[in-house]
């Protein structure tokens, strides 16, 4: 095997940018976050807005999943945006974990919270169990 180094032409990118990685540096710019920051506003606006239009509970994996998958597909595109600009997968792996982490960690505390706490309303079944009269438990 030959140790071969991948170069793209100079027509498909330009080093150091691509559409997406400039698209949210201006909206860094403009808005007055960081990056860090936006994963979290992003995961939040995903977590509520999907539960709100889907009709999802707070307690249902399906929110949360749908903030993963977005979110992967994020740092797929950003690690392949960091090939295609010559960052090593060493700088970007580790990068794109701490997104992950980031964007995740608010959305799983909530449908943690939204389990074991009645903080998001009661649970379903216990307006049952206290109003049913036929409940034993109660």
């Amino acid at each position: 095997m030959t140790n071969r180094t991948i170069v793209y032409p100079p027509a498909v990118i330009k080093p150091g940018t691509t559409l997406l990685q400039e698209s949210k540096t201006w909206v860094v710019d403009h808005v007055g976050l960081e990056k860090d920051a936006l994963h979290v506003y992003l995961a939040l606006i995903l977590l509520f807005g999907s539960a709100w239009l889907f009709r999802w509970s707070l307690r249902s994996w399906k929110p949360a999943a749908l903030i993963l998958v977005v979110a992967a597909a994020g740092e797929v595109w950003d690690i392949r945006d960091g090939l295609m600009t010559s960052v090593p997968l060493e700088v970007s792996l580790p990068l794109s974990w701490h997104d992950l982490w980031n964007t995740m960690f608010w959305p799983l505390a909530i449908l943690v919270l939204a389990h074991v706490s009645p903080l998001f309303g009661s649970r379903a079944g216990d307006d049952l169990k206290e109003t049913d009269p036929n409940n034993q438990n109660g």
